[in-house]
């Protein structure tokens, strides 16, 4: 096995974790609605869900805390990640938002007109979710070999060129208010964008007078990968690849529970004076001031903090080691995955992994409910579930891509807890022909993923 980099920090502070048996973890799941949404985190022993506010703040960042200036308006806390956000993602302007759907439904509403076209490299739920609400259509126009979990590609979150001109040329650029695009791609598998594509996607889409908006969830992830596999930027410091990504975009969203290094916070980040306007009355309906967004200044303090130390070089390379050792050790036992690893989680190949079960019998769902029974590892489903219903027919979408996220949160988890996870999948493949699919018996209209509730078949 690989030598991985030992942990760029050490611990200060410690927090119980459930211990718990299978026969306890059979209850729970069945009380749950066989949906890992609705555990309790008390009955959880490595959690795995998301990475998405579950960071572990660094003393620095706690220190911030103390220093939150509880203006109603001009906090200085504001004035400071203001400055940061300047400084290190190059934007004029940045709205502070509760979190990143806050900034998602701030750009959609003050963009979108009925009718209107979004493309993007794949969809995301909320991101999908906000767009149709204010009368567009999704359009997915991510490189094919997205959709292959088993192709091995350096950039396969790149979007592609003649996708995006043949919808252009379809449809019309002025149907087109922006091209949403992620970097990284949560639902490939957390696939970069190389910094040559966004470089001739913002190219062509300057020809056209559409702008580019950066989903910048997990940016820093992304320009770890082009340090990584994009031979002149093998010298660049992560910072300087940050900043030179955010050049070819005309704004961004961002949730800053992830590469923010926080827990709660986001932001929209805009150039245009017009579009900022917009934005700052219409943060006031939804949010807050223009200056707090919902956020208490003591959460912008620790995001400005977060943001300056997540382009710490030892921090992200463990953080994606971290990803690379557990795949490891699964792809070892012929654990089918998502190939190459992402930055932020190991995907299992629900559809590989259970080929037994029809996708209409949800098998990342059941297999996300079985890890759980198995191990007390919770995982998340990113498959027919997630992607919902289409807004027109009724009829369920269905991704090619099936699969279970497991997330690793940042700071939060050593090795020692991953040979736990890997043992506990690797187990379930050994008996994953006893698996049987799910009944949905709850569904709710929207994101149906977060309530909807199972039961097993017969």
């Amino acid at each position: 096995m690989k030598n991985y980099p030992a942990e760029p920090y050490k611990i200060k502070v410690v927090e119980p974790i459930a211990m718990t048996t299978r026969e306890q973890r059979e209850a729970y799941m069945k009380k749950a609605g066989y949906n890992t949404f609705l555990l309790n985190s008390e009955e959880v022993y490595i959690d795995l869900l998301t990475d998405s506010g579950t960071t572990a703040m660094s003393d620095k960042q706690w220190a911030g805390l103390m220093i939150g200036d509880e203006a109603y308006a001009g906090s200085r806390n504001f004035a400071h990640l203001q400055e940061v956000v300047r400084e290190y993602y190059g934007f004029k302007y940045v709205v502070p938002t509760h979190q990143g759907r806050g900034a998602e439904n701030l750009l959609s509403t003050i963009m979108i007109k009925p009718g209107d076209y979004v493309p993007g490299n794949m969809y995301f739920t909320t991101t999908r979710a906000h767009q149709e609400r204010n009368g567009a259509t999704f359009t997915d126009i991510i490189i094919d070999e997205a959709h292959d979990s088993q192709i091995d590609l350096p950039f396969k979150g790149n979007i592609d060129l003649n996708k995006l001109q043949k919808l252009i040329d379809e449809v019309g650029a002025d149907r087109i208010p922006y091209i949403c695009l992620a970097v990284t791609v949560n639902l490939a598998g957390g696939q970069p964008v190389s910094m040559k594509n966004m470089r001739e996607v913002k190219e062509l889409c300057s020809k056209h007078g559409i702008k580019v908006m950066f989903d910048a969830t997990r940016c820093v992830e992304n320009a770890y990968f082009i340090k990584e596999r994009e031979p002149e930027y093998k010298d660049a410091t992560i910072r300087e690849i940050l900043k030179e990504m955010m050049s070819y975009a005309d704004g961004c969203t961002m949730s800053g529970k992830k590469d923010c290094l926080v827990n709660i916070g986001g932001f929209l980040c805009i150039n245009d004076d017009d579009l900022y306007q917009q934005a700052s009355e219409l943060v006031v309906l939804y949010e807050g001031m223009p200056s707090y967004g919902g956020l208490a200044g003591r959460d912008m303090e620790a995001m400005a903090i977060g943001i300056t130390e997540s382009v710490d070089f030892h921090y992200i390379q463990h953080r994606i080691a971290q990803c690379r050792y557990l795949a490891e050790k699964l792809e070892a036992a012929g654990v089918p995955i998502v190939k190459p690893v992402g930055g932020h989680a190991v995907f299992l190949d629900a559809r590989a992994f259970l080929p037994h079960l029809d996708q209409e019998e949800f098998p990342a769902q059941v297999l996300a409910a079985e890890l759980y029974i198995e191990s007390g590892v919770r995982s998340m489903e990113r498959g027919i579930i997630s992607a919902g219903r289409d807004k027109v027919t009724g009829k369920n979408h269905k991704p090619k891509l099936e699969l279970v996220r497991l997330t690793i949160p940042r700071r939060v988890y050593t090795y020692a807890h991953l040979d736990h996870v890997a043992e506990g999948v690797i187990n379930l493949f050994k008996r994953r022909e006893q698996i049987k699919g799910l009944n949905m018996v709850y569904e709710p209209k929207l994101l149906r993923f977060f309530t909807s509730r199972f039961e097993p078949k017969a």
